[in-house]
């Protein structure tokens, strides 16, 4: 076995531990997390609808000019009009009876309007990565197309459709009613994303969690170099349950590391921002380090960010009840790879 010290104390652990967010995680952090990159380019969304228009060709012409790409622009709308992926597709796949003229015919400050769809319905599904509106195209800019223009109508003054039937399907498509005046918009778009905020909070954490584990999941594929090993997300140790009397099912791991007879679980939790999560996890650690360890298993711990540290006590229970526990580096992460290989023996010739 190797000498390096695989069972951290909590002091040793701290001074390994990279706290924030560390560079190979930050862009895969902003590609799937977009709601702080809408309240960053809120001002110019709102600064676009802001100028007078007399229609719609007239806001696209801003929309060209200004310095706010045409797919961020959409993805604003989308938000506020809470219109996703499958309502697009909706809307495409039944273009030709929500708008039988092939064209929106629509109120606007007690006016008349008509929009000529120029591109919709487009072929196939309408994606949010053909739009250049998911999480890793966002960031690109892209200029305004025939299918933006037409999706930008629909979500303006969908629900201000002449057609009962359109409007009552594009009921939340009604931010047009406030091009041009600023104070209401502002109101509007700032209260929305205020709920827009509450209701993505506990799933932008859920999200973060998971670019961790699947970067740790990863960097074991990439580096670990043992042959036959399988590497399984959210996996299972045979035996090991909730508790030693539990007749439930078998426990969860976010990582499961098996090859024949052999298994480690690996738990990840990196937390910016202090929760429940680490408290939770350190509440569990004993009793299933002792199943982990009667069945001949091991049980480790992959765990970083300032919040998580600030439960001290949780952290050094989990430190005391794992064969193996790293913090959030390439370092630390071969550190792992190590102890791995050690377990299950350097046979990777």
């Amino acid at each position: 076995m190797s000498t390096i010290n695989y069972r951290r104390t909590v002091e040793e652990l701290r001074e390994s531990a990279s706290m924030f967010w560390p560079s190979d995680l930050s862009q895969k952090e902003a590609e799937l997390s977009i709601i702080p990159k809408l309240i960053e380019t809120q001002e110019q969304f709102i600064a676009i609808l802001s100028v007078t228009v007399s229609d719609l060709s007239g806001l696209f012409q801003i929309i060209e000019a200004s310095t706010l790409s045409a797919n961020m622009f959409l993805k604003h709308l989308i938000v506020l009009a809470d219109f996703g992926g499958e309502m697009i597709k909706r809307v495409n796949g039944n273009f030709n009876s929500l708008f039988p003229l092939n064209r929106l015919d629509y109120l606007w400050s007690l006016h008349n309007y008509s929009y000529q769809f120029n591109s919709l319905p487009v072929p196939g599904q309408l994606t949010n990565t053909k739009l250049g509106i998911d999480g890793k195209k966002i960031l690109q800019n892209q200029s305004l197309s025939l299918v933006h223009k037409d999706l930008i109508a629909i979500l303006l003054f969908g629900a201000n459709s002449i057609n009962e039937k359109t409007a009552e399907v594009l009921a939340k498509c009604e931010l047009g009613n406030y091009l041009g005046q600023p104070d209401k918009l502002d109101k509007f778009i700032k209260q929305r994303y205020i709920w827009v905020s509450r209701i993505t909070s506990g799933s932008q954490s859920n999200t973060l969690g998971q670019i961790a584990q699947n970067f740790v999941k990863q960097y074991l594929q990439d580096n670990l170099d043992v042959r036959d090993i399988n590497i399984v997300p959210n996996g299972h140790l045979p035996g090991v349950r909730h508790t030693e009397e539990s007749s439930n099912g078998l426990t969860t791991f976010d990582i499961v590391v098996c090859k024949e007879e052999k298994f480690v679980a690996i738990e990840v939790s990196f937390q910016v921002t202090t929760n429940s999560v680490i408290e939770r996890k350190a509440g569990q650690a004993k009793s299933r380090f002792e199943q982990i360890e009667g069945a001949g298993y091991k049980m480790a711990y992959v765990i970083d960010g300032a919040g998580n540290f600030e439960r001290e006590n949780a952290i050094r229970n989990l430190c005391t009840y794992s064969h193996c526990t790293v913090a959030f580096s390439h370092d630390e992460l071969n550190v792992l790879c190590e102890f791995l290989r050690d377990y299950f023996g350097h046979n990777n010739e």
